[in-house]
């Protein structure tokens, strides 16, 4: 099917006009991939672009009208991302939402974006949208992929994804020249998404990125870090998260690169390893995790593995950072590390997938400097960048050659930074969103009329190099009751870097001594459990087990040693701790859907918990309300153990005696 070419001449200035140009430069490339029922299927550009027209046509068979906006809500599929490129090219407005959203928060959306149509990937977000439409009672269409379970619902206002694109093909004639007028009206300032942020300290607020925005962020970056169309991507993150928009949509349009999409969640590291990307992006609890399972298969090996295992890894932290960034290194050390990288660093990075990977990337809140040593030892170029929703997700990025774990680099291509006096973090760049939606308010308060953004992040530029420290959240920044300053992030990145402890929330902004709330990793401590015939009935029977919390105390100790080594941070060492008796939940509010910690909410819920890590309690009693899988809510009942550990450096609070 004829596709609209870009204007001669001139750059293309919409993600269509992308497409139109990959479909005719690189139209026998493959763009994307999916694996279902276990076989890799693959298209072109040219019959992705094919594909997307036909959806694009049978949606505005439909009554799609410009501006209107488009939810969509799956995992991660070819045919979604052809949903976002098909409803610009009608005019309107993609708004992908998190599709492990509970009905909630998906009311709130669908209602804020006033979305008109909405494109559900299966049975179970159909399900959820007919819920909440007295919450959003502007959607007039259904459309979903996955026609598994359908067949008895409603559709007079609801229609297959695949009966759309037919109904297209079918129309083609009639309404060609009308979507034809409406891609050649899409220009640099037309809308190109609306993504919402994660709501840390919220409701979340709708971001209204254009043209502009993506493609001139995608252009730089790919530049940047010079990626072609022979580049691989795995798209296994959030849809509704803008990095996999930059990654899987703004990038892969301006290079062409393709883009894979794992099965499932459940089948993504199998996938991960069967297509080798060569361009990979994941937050830090993905790499933690990874870490995580790699200690735990590594403590089920034999003796002599072990040890094979720690002294290669040992090389590997002495000389491959090094060898990575083109240093010298004695040829002993040469020799060494080519051994290890035959028996150990090879077929590891074989088995996490990360064998082919030339640039990876790691962002959305700090990763620990361990953890991201621990990787390029391995020889993996992985990489810090620090970005935002507002931003495109690129504010800066790490040259090769000048990667570190304590900075995240220099400015982006085009982003201009600044520290206001108070240390927060300012810059524009033309990756700068357009505003937030409906809400004049916080799109003034963020973004000052000089086009600076307020990024809410504390932090300085390294004398001498240039590079950006950032120390965490602005407003989680503060000091200590002697003037110290307290940054709560640098230690729970140190306390996470240990396969037992899944999440911390350190607690200390105003007070004596810092203290934390830990959460232990199931897996790594349930392995644990099994070698040691440790029986167990629930999470909270073994995060209680005194040999868990002695563990744990010996993982508080080391990073109160190696937190006591850095002068300015530390008064930051924990005195007291409890490991919960539940996993912080994004269902509970306690986390958001990017699993970032909700401080507020946390210093809320559990009250009763941090006043007893403050009063010298040595126990405390707690009932907590949790949300079940069916949405159901319940109470569960627990008496935690509070443990003190000792500091360095400075002398042990005296704690308060208990009444």
């Amino acid at each position: 099917m004829a596709q609209p070419a870009a204007t001669a001449g001139a750059e293309p200035q919409s993600i269509p006009a992308l497409l139109a140009r990959n479909a005719d430069r690189l139209g026998d490339c493959p763009a994307y991939r999916e694996k279902e029922f276990g076989i890799w299927q693959s298209w072109t550009w040219a019959q992705a672009a094919e594909e997307i027209r036909a959806l694009a046509l049978g949606m505005l068979n439909l009554g799609l009208a410009p501006g209107d906006h488009v939810a969509v809500i799956g995992r991660n599929r070819p045919a979604h991302y052809w949903a976002m490129i098909a409803a610009q090219m009608c005019g309107a407005v993609p708004v992908p939402l998190y599709q492990d959203a509970v009905a909630e928060e998906m009311a709130y959306v669908l209602g804020h974006s006033g979305a008109r149509f909405v494109i559900c990937g299966d049975q179970e977000q159909v399900d959820k949208v007919l819920e909440v439409q007295s919450a959003a009672p502007r959607i007039e269409q259904i459309i979903y992929t996955d026609k598994r379970g359908m067949r008895k619902y409603d559709h007079s206002r609801m229609n297959a994804l695949a009966d759309v694109q037919a109904e297209g093909r079918a129309a083609a004639q009639r309404l060609g020249p009308e979507l034809d007028a409406r891609i050649a009206g899409l220009d640099y300032d037309s809308t190109c998404v609306m993504l919402y942020t994660s709501g840390t300290t919220g409701k979340p607020k709708g971001v209204v990125l254009s043209n502009r925005n993506i493609i001139e962020t995608a252009r730089n970056t790919s530049e940047f870090d010079k990626l072609t169309a022979r580049d691989d991507v795995l798209a296994y993150l959030p849809m509704a998260w803008v990095g996999d928009f930059i990654f899987s949509m703004g990038q892969a349009a301006w290079t062409g690169f393709t883009v894979n999409c794992p099965e499932s969640p459940a089948t993504m590291m199998t996938d991960l390893r069967e297509i080798g990307p060569t361009y990979f992006f994941a937050p830090p609890r993905v790499f933690e995790g990874q870490l995580t399972n790699v200690m735990i298969r590594m403590e089920d090996a034999g003796r002599f593995k072990r040890w094979l295992f720690r002294h290669y890894m040992g090389v590997a932290h002495r000389v491959g950072p090094a060898l990575l960034d083109g240093q010298p290194v004695g040829l002993i050390d040469r020799i060494a590390y080519g051994l290890g990288n035959i028996l150990i660093y090879g077929p590891l990075k074989n088995t996490l997938g990360y064998s082919r990977i030339r640039v990876g990337y790691t962002a959305g809140e700090a990763i620990g400097p361990e953890i991201f040593d621990f990787y390029r030892s391995l020889g993996i170029n992985l990489k810090q960048l620090y970005g935002q929703t507002e931003a495109s997700v690129f504010i800066t990025q790490q040259p090769d050659g000048e990667v570190r774990s304590d900075t995240v680099g220099v400015p982006s291509p085009g982003v201009e930074l600044k520290i206001a006096e108070n240390g927060e973090v300012f810059y524009r760049s033309p990756g700068t969103f357009v505003e937030y939606y409906q809400n004049p308010e916080s799109t003034a308060s963020t973004k000052d009329a000089e086009g600076w953004v307020a990024t809410g992040d504390a932090g300085f530029f390294e004398p001498g190099t240039g590079h950006l420290r950032i120390i965490d959240r602005a407003k989680d920044v503060g000091k200590m009751a002697d003037g110290r300053m307290f940054a709560p992030k640098y230690v729970e990145n140190k306390l996470k870097f240990y396969p037992n402890i899944l999440e911390a929330v350190v607690i200390g902004n105003g007070r004596d001594y810092c203290t934390a709330m830990l959460n232990i990793d199931l897996s790594a401590v349930g392995n644990w459990a099994e070698r040691n015939n440790i029986a167990y009935a629930s999470y909270q029977e073994l995060a209680g087990h005194p040999q868990v919390y002695a563990a744990i105390r010996e993982h508080v100790e080391a990073v109160n040693r190696s937190v006591a080594e850095d002068e300015m941070l530390s008064g930051c060492q924990i005195h007291r701790f409890l490991v919960l008796h539940k996993e912080l939940d994004p269902d509970d509010g306690e986390m958001t859907r990017t699993r970032k910690v909700r401080r507020a909410v946390i210093n809320e819920k559990f009250a009763d918990l941090v006043t007893a890590l403050y009063d010298g309690s040595s126990s405390v009693y707690t009932e907590t309300q949790v949300t079940y899988e069916d949405g159901r809510k319940g109470k569960i009942k627990a008496t935690l153990r509070i443990e003190d550990v000792p500091v360095f450096g400075e002398a042990p609070m005296q704690k308060v005696a208990a009444e």
